[in-house]
Parts: C-alpha cells; sequence; structure tokens
C-alpha cells in the first residue's frame, strides 16, 4: 500500500512538474529593435509566468533566414522581405510594431555636427576623408572641426538597418544608387565592419575619429553624440521620437505594410526613419506556440506601445494599430482563428 501511494505521489510530481513547464517561443533577427523586445519579452513573462522567448539578436538577415527555414516560431527585420525572400516563406506576415530613427553617430570633438545628404553621402563614399574638409566646414560655419581622418564605420552582417541607412543613400545621392544600392548587405566603398548595432556602437566608441550608423537607443545608452540631418524639406533635424513619428505621418500604409518612411516630407521629419517587423505564418502549424504568439502580438500592439517611446522608439499610429487588429484577428492556427480582443 505504501509503496503504491509513493509511487502515486511521484506520478503526481511529475505530471505537475510537466505541467509546470513553460511555453518557450523562438524567435531571431533584427538588432535595431532589441532593447525594445527584451524588454517586451520580460514584461510579458510577468504578465504571463508560463510563457517565455527566447530572441536571438543576429540581424534582420539572419531573421529572414532562420525564420524560412522553420528553425525558428517568429523572425524579426527591419527591411520588409523582397519578392524572393516572400516567395520562399509565402505564408509571411509582416506585423510592424515600432518607429525607429537610424542615426548618424560619430566620436569625434564636434559640438553639433550638422550633414546635409550629399556630405553624408561622400563621407561613406569615402570622398570626403577629413572632419575639417571644406565641404563639412561649409554646413557647420563658426564650429571648430579637428584635423583628422575620418574612419567609417558600418556593418559587416545582413542588417535591417544598414537596409534603411541605404535605402535613404540611394534616395539622395544618385552616385551612391549606382556604385553601391540599397541592401540588407551592399559592397561597402569604405569603412570598417562591426556585427550588429552593438557591434558598431562598440566600434565607434573606441575608434577616434569614427562615423558610423545604428540605431537611436544604442547611441544615447552609450553617450555617443548624433548628427543633426537636413531633411527632404530642408530643415536641420535633431533625432528625436517626435521626428521619427513625423516621418510616417504622411505616408500611404499599404495593406502588407511594406513601407519605407526614409527621406519623408515633412518639416519636421527624421530623415533616416522606418518601422521595424515581427514575420509570423499566416495559419502556424504548432497549435500551442501559434495560439501564445498571437496573443502577444494584440498585446504588443496595445500594451506594449506604452514601453516604446521610454526605450527611445516611437509608438505605432493610431491608423496602424486599427489596420494590424485586424490582420492580427485574421492570422490562424491549424485553420482557425484565435479569439484576441481580450487578451492582456
Amino acid at each position: 500500500m505504501k509503496k503504491f501511494a509513493l509511487a502515486a505521489l511521484l506520478t503526481l510530481g511529475a505530471s505537475a512538474a510537466l505541467a509546470a513547464d513553460p511555453i518557450l517561443i523562438t524567435g531571431a533577427g533584427a538588432t535595431f529593435p532589441n532593447p525594445l523586445y527584451s524588454k517586451w519579452f520580460s514584461d510579458y513573462n510577468k504578465l504571463h509566468p508560463d510563457i517565455r522567448f527566447n530572441y536571438q539578436s543576429i540581424g534582420s538577415g539572419g531573421g529572414i533566414q532562420q525564420f524560412t527555414a522553420g528553425t525558428v516560431d517568429f523572425g524579426a527585420t527591419d527591411a520588409p522581405m523582397n519578392d524572393a525572400e516572400q516567395a520562399k516563406a509565402a505564408d509571411a506576415v509582416h506585423i510592424p510594431t515600432v518607429l525607429g530613427a537610424v542615426v548618424v553617430t560619430y566620436n569625434a570633438s564636434v559640438q553639433g555636427l550638422r550633414l546635409t545628404p550629399a556630405v553624408l553621402a561622400d563621407i561613406f563614399l569615402g570622398k570626403i576623408t577629413k572632419w575639417n574638409d571644406a565641404k563639412i566646414a561649409a554646413v557647420n560655419p563658426g564650429t571648430k572641426l579637428p584635423d583628422a581622418a575620418i574612419a567609417v564605420v558600418r556593418r559587416s552582417d545582413g542588417s535591417g538597418t544598414t537596409y534603411v541607412f541605404t535605402d535613404y543613400l540611394s534616395k539622395v545621392s544618385p552616385e551612391w544608387k549606382e556604385k553601391a544600392g540599397t541592401g540588407k548587405s551592399v559592397s561597402w566603398p569604405v569603412g570598417l565592419g562591426g556585427k550588429g548595432n552593438e557591434g558598431v556602437t562598440g566600434l565607434v566608441k573606441q575608434t577616434p575619429g569614427s562615423i558610423g550608423y545604428v540605431e537611436l537607443a544604442y547611441a544615447n545608452q552609450n553617450k555617443l553624440p548624433t548628427a543633426i540631418l537636413q531633411n527632404k524639406d530642408g530643415n536641420f533635424v535633431a533625432p528625436s521620437i517626435a521626428a521619427t513619428s513625423a516621418a510616417a505621418a504622411g505616408v500611404a500604409i499599404p495593406a502588407d505594410y511594406k513601407v519605407s518612411v526614409t527621406n519623408a516630407s515633412g518639416k519636421d521629419a527624421w530623415p533616416i526613419a522606418s518601422f521595424t517587423y515581427l514575420l509570423v505564418h499566416q495559419d502556424a502549424k504548432d497549435k500551442v506556440k501559434g495560439e501564445e504568439l498571437v496573443k502577444f502580438l494584440w498585446w504588443a500592439i496595445h500594451a506594449g506601445q506604452a514601453t516604446a517611446e521610454p526605450l527611445e522608439y516611437a509608438p505605432l499610429p493610431g491608423p496602424v494599430v486599427k489596420m494590424l487588429e485586424k490582420t492580427i484577428q485574421d492570422l490562424k492556427v491549424q485553420g482557425k482563428p484565435v479569439p484576441v480582443a481580450a487578451s492582456k
């Protein structure tokens, strides 16, 4: 009898342990939104202790590859999938989560550096190689510029941040468009390569005379200065949440959410802004993970938006949230919709 009771207790204990195992949802991709996603996944786990996320910040290119290969439950990218990538993952749905600013950061003794589109393109083309070049001086009258070499820092991995930055350069510089173009990876004319936003930030921080591009949060968290850029309307604008939101204000959002908001019109618009996306399946195969992921998306576009601004991302515009509500409600798991309106 005692042996039976002990066996029963052990069985109940094992069942309880199994029941307590968390649901692990895996993802990989963009470094651009990683500070925000880390906070989101932590906050969501506090609300739902049985749900855990394992997100690998490996760059947008890697996120698209892993999502397409089926090795993660969701991908993350700042660059919308192109036609060839979408063809390999035909049921991929883009879910914009927030807007972010790609900023030009630097390690030089220059206060309030101002750059025009042409000057910025010439720096990354390798045509301007000194900080006291006449073209930089012309945009910064009265500013003391160091007689020092410029060290360009750029991404070495497949990167959505690179896609956004080169998309902007291609719009403002015909020479850049012809020689390097737009992409998650391009043939860089010059530069030291760093992996991820983290890698570029680290290289800029440790390399005197350097200049690079990162997401706003990375520059601010590392106390690195950011350049003031001339936007499409001719105004010099500092990167901010308001300027990032202004970039998306006049842009029409298509049904698939694949849109560029770089070099947008608007007197206050930050010129190098972008949506960042989660990639999910239109019809998920895994019932448990699929349902929980849909519920998380609903939370992210509603309650999760409150975390965006403190971490230096711009929340989704109201009309985009309304569009996304319908998109998320249309997602399916094993052919069936997931009730989400009451999700927290």
